[in-house]
């Protein structure tokens, strides 16, 4: 088949990888000059989420201040923020989380086994480490994180609880002093994200896969046996005169996360996704001695810091703001962006005092779309009135904290346009599916 992926981000290089792997032939549309230049680009560096920092877990929203949960929501007099917010804090209930945990592993499970073949077969190298360290500041944190902790223990997750002591030992830059508990987790990775896109897209160049970049889908037409992609032309004078290219294919699978929304209403789809404005520091090294050897995570801040190499990442601070606002703005410096960058170099100073010169590092921000629940969106879509679109596929929406998670999406997507039942089981796919969303039809 004849497959166009929307979007050039780790979502769409990993959704491409699998469809090719699988023979089809593709081609990935991407408004920037290569891969992984958005959310991607400034990824904390988690490749894979636990029960303690999926988006939904159970320090999300616990307090309104960003000072306490690292999460700056700034809703003003949008009904639609405010909605996502309460489905968002409604989703820490512990029966809903639990579940939605569970639900999740199996993708995760198939994620981890998807990178770890991709990262052996072609021997890639993207600034690899193992361990990941949680801190607590109180014993109070601690006490929130049990439901948490009580899934890391049913699902067999191997992990240690510390002591500020052993905490101090395991990683000597985190100070004791500011330390309650830790939980080690000495299995799970960060690396380098936006590296690894850039890697796996060599590789498909290898394989015969198609990049057009510089190209900006603004529509997807289905018709009765093909679809096509509405692209802004290449020419300034054709876009002046508002002529449109156009590409077609047998299936589409948009993966262009935050400007996902805007192709998904050209289907006649709409879902209750909200997008956020993540943040990132990214400075070299001042003292080698005082730096992390792995990532050391805020658990309740969310904020993640993680060495590549020679550098560290200092990444979270989501902020979620009213639509009007982001629009006036226009995803530029104002004093929201500079309160999200100030959490991080707070962060870094409590953490790893001296290892970086923080008011030297590079700041970042970049769109994430977010689900109200936490999970990822992925499968074929449902197009309202018209009925199902199985050719129309969505792989995005994977959380702030876990990048690894589109891969195992990525292999989904790829069995449901191949016709291969998938081997995720049926809660799984339920819980992912961009059909969790309808509201089902009043039958009074």
């Amino acid at each position: 088949m004849d497959v166009i992926v929307i979007g050039g981000g780790t979502a769409g290089v990993a959704t491409a990888y699998q469809l090719r792997v699988r023979g089809h032939r593709v081609c990935v549309v991407e408004q920037h000059a290569t891969v992984a230049q958005q959310a991607s680009y400034g990824h904390g560096g988690l490749m894979l989420p636990t029960p303690l920092d999926v988006w939904f877990g159970p320090q999300m929203l616990r307090s309104r201040r960003p000072a306490k949960n690292g999460m700056l929501l700034k809703p003003g007099l949008s009904p639609q923020v405010r909605r996502f917010a309460k489905q968002l804090k409604a989703s820490q209930e512990p029966g809903l989380y639990a579940r939605r945990v569970r639900a999740l592993r199996p993708l995760v499970d198939a994620s981890r086994h998807t990178l770890t073949s991709i990262e052996a077969q072609h021997h890639l190298e993207f600034e690899q480490r193992a361990g990941v360290l949680h801190v607590f500041r109180s014993a109070r944190d601690f006490e929130h994180a049990a439901d948490a902790l009580a899934l890391l223990v049913e699902q067999e997750t191997p992990h240690q609880v510390l002591s500020a002591q052993e905490c101090a030992a395991l990683e000597p830059s985190v100070p004791e002093a500011d330390v309650a508990h830790g939980i080690w987790l000495p299995y799970e990775r960060s690396a380098n994200c936006p590296l690894f896109a850039k890697q796996l897209k060599q590789v498909l160049d290898e394989q015969g896969v198609e990049f057009q970049f510089g190209r900006r889908a603004i529509g997807i037409r289905v018709e009765s046996s093909r679809i096509t992609v509405e692209l802004v032309p290449r020419e300034a004078d054709a876009a002046r005169r508002g002529d449109i290219d156009a590409m077609v294919a047998d299936a589409v699978v948009v993966a262009a996360g935050a400007g996902s929304q805007a192709l998904l209403t050209c289907c006649d789809v709409s879902l209750p996704l909200q997008p956020a404005l993540l943040h990132a520091l990214t400075t070299s090294i001042a003292h080698q001695e005082r730096a992390p050897q792995v990532a050391v995570v805020d658990t309740v801040k969310r904020i993640t810091i993680a060495r590549m190499t020679d550098r560290l990442r200092i990444a979270g601070a989501p902020l979620v703001q009213s639509p009007r606002r982001r629009a006036a703005t226009g995803g530029g410096a104002d004093a929201l962006r500079e309160q999200a960058i100030g959490l991080l170099g707070q962060a870094a100073h409590d953490w790893i005092p001296g290892a970086a010169k923080i008011s030297a590092g590079h700041a970042w921000q970049g769109p994430k779309l977010l689900s109200p629940d936490g999970l990822p969106v992925v499968g074929a879509l449902a197009a309202g009135s018209a009925g199902a679109q199985p050719r129309v596929f969505v792989n995005f929406a994977h959380g702030p904290g876990a990048w690894a998670l589109a891969h195992g999406s990525a292999n989904l997507i790829a069995d449901c346009v191949s016709g291969v039942p998938p081997e995720l089981p049926a809660e799984t796919l339920a819980a992912l599916s961009p059909l969790r969303f309808k509201v089902p039809a009043r039958t009074d």
